[in-house]
């Protein structure tokens, strides 16, 4: 805080050529400084504006990153829902001979197809196990090939998969359109829908996301 204040004159008088002559003039004098209370007002007020940016800077940081993690992992699911359905129209029967379609359950499904373009069938499962789904390819080996000994490749297709117990990561439909319920007879699986529903933190916002995805057998449709 600046006050100020002023000296009302200042007089001073000389003698010139036997005249006494005075002269006066105004002196302002400036004071400077803060008194306690003005200071802590200030550091309170200082103190205030730097906890309120802190507190909405770290706030947009996590909003973001979690957004950015939600993106990611739904992406990251979009693919593989789409690679995984692509497969799977080309299920066909496994090089030892086994029918194209060995398990099919809510969770997990096996069956065989051709997933490098190489002159074997390799066989294929798509399984969810704590929130992740995984897809594992068995190479056959041997004479004649077998898929007991070979080698084994697993990858991460999905994470953050919050499935409730009433939406099945696999449905299983006949020729009819009509849906397959309990024991499953193989021969009767026409076409497979998956859906997905992904959520990085189920405790906040924004709401989880559904993947769909469907595939229609096309090595089998032809089949009496």
């Amino acid at each position: 805080m600046i006050r100020r204040g002023f000296t009302p004159y200042q007089s001073t008088s000389k003698n010139v050529s036997g005249v006494q002559v005075v002269t006066a003039r105004t002196k302002w004098s400036f004071g400077t400084g803060f008194t306690l209370v003005e200071t802590m007002v200030t550091v309170s007020v200082t103190l205030l504006i730097f906890l309120t940016v802190s507190a909405l800077l770290v706030y947009f940081y996590k909003t973001n990153e979690y957004t950015l993690e939600q993106s990611t992992a739904v992406e990251q699911a979009r693919e593989g829902v789409e690679n995984a359905m692509a497969i799977l129209r080309e299920a066909s029967y496994g090089s030892d001979g086994s029918y194209p379609i060995t398990t099919a359950a809510t969770s997990s499904i096996t069956f065989y197809a051709n997933v490098d373009n190489d002159p074997l069938i390799e066989r294929v499962t798509y399984v969810l196990i704590n929130g992740t789904l995984y897809r594992s390819v068995t190479q056959p080996s041997g004479n004649p090939p077998t898929y007991y000994a070979g080698s084994i490749s697993t990858s991460t297709i999905a994470t953050s998969v919050v499935n409730a117990t009433s939406t099945p990561l696999f449905s299983y439909f006949d020729d009819t359109g009509s849906q397959l319920y309990g024991q499953i007879n193989m021969a009767d699986i026409a076409s497979v829908q998956t859906t997905l529903v992904i959520d990085v933190n189920t405790q906040r916002a924004p709401i989880s996301f559904t993947l769909w995805g469907g595939a229609t057998l096309r090595n089998l449709r032809l089949e009496p």
